[in-house]
């Protein structure tokens, strides 16, 4: 009778499958900037066919492929003939739950200043990014509009799960209007709008930012700046990975201005991860790295969170869990 007997890895096995990540990371970013999954339907491509879609050298191509098949994301059905798998399908434009432009942000040329320049921010505290680039990241986006587009693009497409998410987890019938601070493309709003009907919606984010977008019967946008002021009107305001983005100093500027604009009974809404205790896995803590070496905002605990909340007048009374990685952290005025 076999026995199936299990097989440690060692130390240095283990710690070369980790630096790996960085070899995959990289080739996931060279396929989803050259569009490959675009270009498939229902049928496998050979690499003949994406190599022409893409104008690259069928060749290197085919070991970009190769690489990325050995992993689960694309498969060689047959002799350098691909396929998509669920995987993969991610990286198509168009997938309801597309991964594309979050690949080419997190792996683009803003967030590779950010970790080539890490070490400034671990020997002073300072954002490594404004170091190298001499700008913040929001002043890159602005001058760099690609760049923009791409994390824009990044944020619609995993807020659409992530509102979702949101959503079905937390009961809104409650409120008459909501405010969403800093809600971009308006994804969050738009799928609360969706479900609760009877509620009015105001999105407010900068002009640049909701400048194309269009009233409706129940969505109002209201361009400004969440440093300045917040809109009243609303008896819950939402804020989904806003706070995160930046330090106590700043957020309390922004909680602040959310203070004053709210009702005595409002309730605030702060869409966020939580960082768990001790050595317990979750990517906030990965993503609490890029927020060091990117925008000098951070991810918190609940204790964490919660101080915040008291220091600029809020009580937090709940930390609802979601299906995505984030919470909702609910707060209402001391």
């Amino acid at each position: 009778m076999l026995t199936m007997e299990r097989i440690e890895v060692a130390p240095q096995e283990a710690m070369l499958n980790l630096i790996s990540g960085f070899w995959i990371a990289r080739s996931l970013y060279l396929a989803a900037k050259l569009g490959v999954a675009d270009l498939f339907d229902d049928q496998p491509k050979t690499i003949a066919q994406l190599a022409a879609g893409t104008n690259t050298d069928p060749r290197s191509l085919y070991r970009l492929l190769r690489a990325l098949a050995s992993i689960g994301v694309f498969t060689e059905v047959s002799d350098q003939q691909f396929a998509l798998t669920p995987l993969a399908a991610t990286l198509k434009s168009d997938h309801p739950a597309s991964m594309r432009y979050a690949v080419m942000a997190q792996m683009g040329y803003d967030h590779s200043l950010g970790w080539n320049n890490g070490l400034h921010s671990l020997k002073t505290g300072e954002i490594a990014f404004d170091q190298a680039a001499g700008m913040n990241i929001w002043q890159h986006f602005a001058q760099h509009p690609e760049d923009g587009h791409i994390f824009s693009q990044s944020m619609s497409s995993m807020g659409i799960a992530i509102a979702q998410a949101v959503t079905a987890s937390y009961d809104f019938s409650q409120f008459n209007t909501i405010v969403d601070v800093g809600g971009a493309q308006g994804s969050l709003i738009s799928t609360i709008l969706q479900a609760n009907p009877h509620l009015k919606g105001i999105l407010f984010d900068l002009p640049e930012v909701i400048g194309n977008i269009e009233d409706d019967r129940n969505l109002q946008r209201i361009a400004g700046n969440f440093f300045e002021s917040v809109p009243t009107g609303g008896d819950a305001y939402v804020m989904r990975w806003i706070i995160h983005d930046w330090d106590d100093e700043k957020s309390s500027i922004i909680l602040n201005n959310c203070h004053r604009a709210m009702p005595d009974h409002g309730k605030l809404l702060l869409v966020e991860s939580i960082l768990p205790p001790g050595n317990e896995p979750s990517p906030a803590k990965l993503i609490d790295m890029i927020m060091l070496l990117m925008t000098g905002g951070r991810e918190r605990t609940e204790a964490e969170y919660r101080s915040l909340l008291r220091s600029n007048g809020f009580e937090l009374t709940r930390v609802i869990p979601t299906p995505s990685m984030l919470s909702i952290i609910e707060a209402v005025k001391l």
